[in-house]
């Protein structure tokens, strides 16, 4: 055997050791005697040994297994003791390197599930499998063979085998006791209805190294594989026990992971294994701030993950706010100033500095992350990274963060993991005060590869400083829109100070500001919302007054602000993005009916901080790219509904902002909302169509085409557009396929009526479009979605004129090839048709005639309808586009 063990390293090379042998990242021993002594007295004990007799020797020989062992034994006696107690491993590790280490630990993890060992005896096997992970990654960090992220991962997924390996063995263990049904004994975990939620750093895949693992333990009681005679949750409660104690239990190997299971639901008066649905309506209707952070980082790592997964799912949208939440910068500076107060943190003192809670710490760059994630990661699915420097890259990627700025905090961030895992690894202590004693603050300085402990001073306050000052900027946000001393308070408001700004009725103006002071309005009855309230009312009235009618614009704010459901998230918007309050004032001032918008849907400023709000409007592909995105998140056909409204409100509102903003005219906001509304028709279609065929299934090789008539058609939206379309199948005698089939006239007209319905109906998001589908072969009288043939004849044979200058603007949307095809062929064919000029000029008049009395107007700013105005050049360019086409084909295409 010992013959075997020599002959498998004799199999291994030395390519990790060769690959560090020449590292400059290798610390050197603090005390170079007593590590040189170490070494001695390792190779004297263990180098004879049968087994190790030429593979120790070999090691302590080796350039780099000797700068190993020298940094192991002059810095860190925690891992010293991992070395003289299992030298083999130290030496399998040194020769195979630490991805093939972790590696066979992770197989070793999956093997010890399915051993059936006892509790005592997985307890100890997993205490040593914890050491030799310990070692690797250690060696693997001090060697400067793996970067942070790196041994980030390698923590976390180690942490994450052990808990599954635990849960397999002992649903096994319960299965063999008749007290657990598994459904499969080679996965035991598969559908078991237990479920284990990781939380903070292992959450986020960035364990620490001496780290506690925050754990919330779920079940659900009708998908429990449990079996036995006891309650389910008294089960749950000792099965998560006993997984907690084989975890904890320290003896002289060791221990596992300390478990720490506090941020559960209310967990002063909770059980430590929760029933899911009872965590779920905790988080929708009491869960804290700081539960929202939390979550942010949580992932379902062992256990039932599917039921963990939906669980997440469930709760997204109290972690994920739909709307922009400035309101989570107060709540960050309050858990800021509880974990300063606590640590008494009140400046970077480097001696004794806690470098995860102190100013600059790592706690600090976090929340720099999770401020951004709780502000707008409901909006903005790439905001919703879990780990750290990941959130720093989508930052800077989004122009959040520029790149100086993002370099500081990724510089301090790796810094200050890696200073923390050297403090925790020197004796395996979960800590991160810098120590005191000048002798051990040296010595850790040394084992950061500063044998200069004043240069290590000076960087760790560098880096301390630059972390302090970026979260600083960030938490002025605060008080970014506090108003000027120089302007008028509050209190100092009169009808003589408000003329004086411009407020012609300034009788009606102080009535409505001493509304505001009352607090009367739903919107303000919070504390928090009055604070801010009186902070922002001189900057709102000087924004207001600044518009070209201050009166008007105060009234519409007014009712602005009698109509909000709650004040502090809009409040706080305007304080963080005081721009944005000038912005309102304009609309309010000079665009009623984008104000009158805004009243009833507030959240579309949200809208404006989105990036790009301001820039050149987006092509179509760009506005199809962004919905899809959108419609990612959706569940069900429902969400399908809101999303869909959400983003064409938005849309339609950015539009209306740039022409308000002369960064539109007139012509081009009419294709910029006719591409929201293309868009939109192309996306929702599909979807629509997916909702149908669950029940009627599809017609084989047939689609429905959907053609714009109207301003849709001729690019030229308002709006207040309805939507003029028709829709148009193949011919086809088949049969749809589905559970309730369907002829193909009567599952397009269905179908055509569906979409209708998802169009314009009213949901709690709002409407998109109204539909009118008047200008379909026959009118009203006619179906909601007509056979090509039909369109065909119809148009050949029964169509008047108005009907063929109506098609002069249609436009298809979206369709089948072949089916498209089609439509285009027969249009050009009546369109091109040879007509009598005196006939048209006469229907054309008739037809001018038949509009003017029912819309007649004298009034020269009804620019539509009076004389020489739109419909009149509408109809004399129909006109001659059906006089010349039989001529000039391009006529069609302009």
């Amino acid at each position: 055997m010992e013959d075997l063990k020599r002959f498998v390293f004799k199999m291994y090379d030395f390519s990790f050791l060769e690959a560090i042998k020449d590292n400059d990242v290798v610390p050197g021993p603090f005390d170079k005697t007593q590590a040189e002594a170490m070494l001695a007295d390792f190779l004297a004990e263990h180098g004879g040994k049968a087994s190790h007799e030429t593979v120790i020797p070999d090691l302590c020989a080796h350039p780099g297994g000797r700068r190993i062992l020298l940094a192991v034994f002059g810095n860190s006696p925690f891992l010293s003791r991992l070395v003289f107690r299992d030298p083999l491993f130290l030496a399998k590790l040194s020769l195979q390197g630490p991805e093939n280490s972790m590696a066979e630990t992770s197989r070793d993890l999956k093997e010890l599930a399915q051993a059936d060992l006892s509790q005592e005896e997985l307890g100890r096997r997993l205490r040593q499998l914890r050491g030799q992970a310990a070692l690797t990654i250690a060696v693997a960090d001090i060697t400067g063979y793996w970067e942070l992220p790196q041994v980030l991962q390698a923590l976390s997924d180690f942490a994450q085998a052990v808990l599954q390996c635990v849960v397999d063995a002992l649903l096994r263990a319960h299965a063999r006791t008749g007290d657990v049904l598994l459904a499969d004994p080679a996965r035991p975990s598969h559908g078991c209805g237990y479920t284990i939620i990781a939380m903070g750093k292992l959450g986020s895949r960035e364990l620490n190294y001496s780290s506690d693992i925050d754990l919330i333990v779920l079940y659900d009681p009708d998908r429990s594989s449990y079996a036995g005679k006891r309650d389910v949750q008294d089960f749950q409660v000792r099965f998560t026990r006993t997984l907690v104690r084989l975890l904890q239990d320290f003896t002289e190997d060791g221990y596992v992971f300390r478990v720490d299971l506090r941020l559960r639901p209310d967990p002063s008066s909770t059980p430590i294994a929760l029933p899911a649905g009872a965590a779920e309506t905790y988080y929708e209707s009491a869960g804290k701030g700081w539960e929202r952070s939390a979550m942010i980082k949580a992932r379902a790592v062992a256990g039932d993950i599917e039921l963990g997964e939906q669980f997440l799912k469930n709760i997204s949208p109290f972690v994920w706010r739909r709307n922009l939440d400035y309101a989570a910068i107060r709540d960050v500076q309050d858990m800021i100033g509880l974990i300063r107060a606590h640590h008494g943190h009140g400046e970077i003192q480097i001696a004794g500095h806690n470098i995860k809670q102190g100013i600059g710490g790592i706690r600090e760059i976090e929340f720099y992350a999770q401020t951004h994630q709780l502000i707008s990661g409901g909006r903005d699915r790439q905001l919703r990274e879990p780990s750290t420097l990941g959130m720093i890259k989508v930052l800077q990627e989004k122009g959040l963060l520029d790149e100086q700025a993002a370099g500081l905090l990724r510089n301090a961030y790796v810094f200050l993991r890696v200073l923390e895992h050297r403090l925790q690894m020197t004796h395996d202590e979960q800590t991160q005060t810098l120590p005191k004693d000048p002798v051990e603050f040296a010595r850790l300085g040394n084992f950061m590869g500063f044998p200069d402990h004043q240069e290590f001073t000076r960087t760790v306050r560098r880096h301390l400083e630059n972390a302090a000052a970026q979260f600083q900027k960030l938490m002025a946000l605060e008080n970014g829109g506090a108003p000027d001393k120089q302007k008028a308070a509050p209190q100092a408001l009169s009808e003589d100070f408000l003329q004086g700004l411009g407020f012609a009725d300034s009788k009606r103006a102080f009535t409505i500001t001493e509304t505001w002071r009352s607090f009367r309005y739903r919107a303000m009855r919070s504390p928090r919302a009055q604070e801010l309230l009186n902070q922002l009312t001189p900057e709102i009235l000087n924004a207001l007054a600044a518009t070209s009618d201050p009166d008007g614009a105060l009234l519409r704010f007014d009712e602005f602000l009698a109509a909000l459901p709650a004040g502090v998230q809009i409040f706080s918007l305007f304080t963080a993005n005081p721009w944005l309050l000038r912005l309102l004032a304009e609309i309010m001032g000079m665009a009623p009916g984008l104000a009158q918008i805004l009243g009833r849907r507030p959240a579309l400023l949200d809208a404006v901080l989105s990036p790009g709000f301001l820039d050149d409007f987006p092509g179509e592909a760009e506005l199809a790219k962004d919905l899809e995105y959108a419609l990612e998140a959706a569940q069900d056909f429902q969400d399908v509904l809101d999303i869909t409204r959400r983003w064409v409100n938005e849309r339609k509102f950015q539009a209306g902002v740039q022409l308000l903003r002369h960064l539109l005219d007139g012509a081009a906001a009419g294709k910029a909302l006719s591409r929201i509304a293309t868009t939109l028709i192309r996306t929702l279609l599909p979807r629509v169509e997916d909702e149908f065929a669950l029940k009627h299934g599809r017609v084989p090789d047939a689609a429905m085409a959907v053609i714009a008539m109207g301003k849709l058609g001729g690019e030229e939206l308002t709006f207040t557009s309805d939507l003029d379309l028709i829709f148009i199948y193949p011919d086809t005698q088949e049969m749809s396929d589905g559970k309730s089939p369907l002829g193909a006239a009567q599952y397009f007209a269905r179908l055509g009526q569906r979409f209708i319905n998802a169009l314009t109906a009213l949901t709690p998001e709002g409407q998109l479009y109204e539909v009118d589908m008047r200008l379909r072969p026959s009118g009203g009288k006619g179906p909601i979605a007509v056979s090509l043939e039909a369109f065909r004849r119809y148009h050949e044979e029964l169509a008047q004129t108005w009907e063929h200058m109506a098609w002069t603007r249609a436009r298809i949307l979206t369709g089948p090839e072949q089916l498209t095809a089609d439509i285009n062929r027969i249009t050009h064919g009546f369109l091109r048709r040879k007509r009598d000029v005196a006939s048209l000029a006469h229907d054309v008049a008739v037809m001018r005639g038949k509009v003017d009395r029912e819309f007649h107007s004298d009034n020269i700013w009804d620019l539509k309808y009076v004389r020489g105005g739109m419909i009149d050049a509408e109809f004399t360019t129909q006109f001659l586009i059906l006089n010349y086409a039989v001529e000039f084909e391009d006529v069609l295409h302009t």
